[in-house]
């Protein structure tokens, strides 16, 4: 059977380079990078160079200002609980929006029961940000703003720029999950204009269990990791090196590929668009159809329900999902949708396709031939589909 992945915004394959570059720092290049011998020196150096070369092709001024994390839970969670305690005397208002990641929902929500307010930014029917609303948000309370580059489930790209725009100058600190773009659009965090930034690993075909921060010099943030000086005081535990190092050689390839590549998956993402749209009646976009990451495609189909779609396209070795890895198994709507007002049964029908650097026209038409009789069957058997 053919087996077909297309959920690469859940997860990635590690690249046989970047396995290759990680192999010697799990054997002979095993040491700590906080010991002062030669063991610890060569490995010390080996995170430097991913430090350096990820914080290059950030457009980071001083790599001195990248702090390494186990991943985009754990950099977004250090961006608002660091600033929220950090900026507590200064006010205890943070504004986000309705369709962030779990990571800042939820530790949002956590922090509104230490006495935090949180306002939850409305989203349009594609998933952009209200943008009066935001500006109407900001208060002398306000000590964070933390907007998503791009979404996970639907792929939208918000306005990242005219948001730094708005809040600067108010000394109020502007975090972004930058965890779906980074390898897949250009992200630059000074033309961005944000004073911290979140990216993972394995979302670019890294390693599962690293990721990064970026902390602008001169943003007011309290480490909550407590424990050795690592990461300049700032990130305590001992650096996973193999996984640094994967990382950093995952960005040295998306900066050599990342042009060709985006081109390449907008071709095939629209491909697989107007082969549904020509094949299968009742179907939505859900997102942006031109602000969106070149490899997601996000599909309502009517009068089905979206388990049934994965699982029948399971069964013919296609993986796709429902949406988020990490609300996965959840039977509520998707919060994503939700806030874009689509019909709660329509967003219960929706499917997120994404994208990456192996998958071919072939495996394409191979989902355009085979999706169309499963959705038929699954409406057949719906009380709400007359055909």
């Amino acid at each position: 059977m053919k087996r077909i992945y297309l959920d690469h915004n859940a997860t990635t394959p590690v690249d046989p380079a970047v396995l290759e570059a990680m192999m010697p720092f799990f054997r002979e290049q095993f040491g700590n990078a906080s010991s002062v011998h030669e063991f610890g020196r060569v490995t010390r150096m080996a995170v430097d160079r991913a430090r350096d070369s990820i914080a290059k092709f950030l457009g980071i001024s001083s790599a001195s200002e990248l702090v390494f994390t186990s991943g985009g839970t754990e950099s977004d969670n250090f961006a608002v609980l660091g600033v929220a305690k950090a900026l507590r005397d200064k006010g205890q208002h943070i504004v986000t929006s309705a369709i962030e990641h779990s990571a800042i929902l939820n530790t949002c929500k956590f922090l509104e029961k230490e006495g935090y307010k949180v306002t939850y930014l409305k989203v349009d029917e594609h998933g952009l940000v209200d943008l009066d609303e935001l500006r109407d948000s900001l208060t002398g309370d306000t000590i964070l703003v933390s907007i998503m580059l791009a979404n996970n489930e639907i792929g939208t790209i918000q306005p990242i720029e005219e948001i730094a725009r708005m809040v600067k100058g108010k000394g109020i600190a502007f975090h972004v999950d930058a965890v779906q773009a980074i390898g897949k659009i250009p992200v630059d965090v000074k033309k961005l204009g944000v004073d911290l930034l979140s990216l993972s690993g394995h979302k670019f075909h890294g390693p599962k269990g690293v990721g990064a921060i970026y902390i602008r010099k001169g943003t007011a943030i309290t480490t909550y990791q407590h424990g050795g000086h690592q990461e300049r005081n700032r990130r305590a535990g001992t650096e996973n090196v193999p996984g640094i190092v994967g990382m950093g050689k995952a960005v040295d390839l998306a900066r050599e590929h990342m042009a060709a590549e985006s081109a390449r998956m907008t071709a095939l993402r629209d491909r697989l668009h107007r082969g549904i749209a020509n094949t299968i009646k009742y179907v939505r976009l859900n997102g942006h159809p031109e602000l969106r990451l070149p490899n997601t495609l996000n599909i309502g189909f009517k009068f089905v329900e979206g388990e049934s779609i994965l699982l029948n396209l399971d069964m013919e070795g296609i993986a796709a999902s429902t949406g988020s890895a990490c609300t996965s198994g959840s039977l509520e709507p998707s919060h994503v949708l939700t806030a874009m007002a689509v019909d709660a049964a329509d967003a219960q029908g929706s499917i997120r396709f994404s994208l990456g650097k192996d998958n071919t026209e072939e495996e394409i038409d191979y989902v355009i031939g085979i999706l169309p009789p499963i959705i038929e069957r699954l409406r057949k058997m719906s009380p709400l589909y007359n055909g």
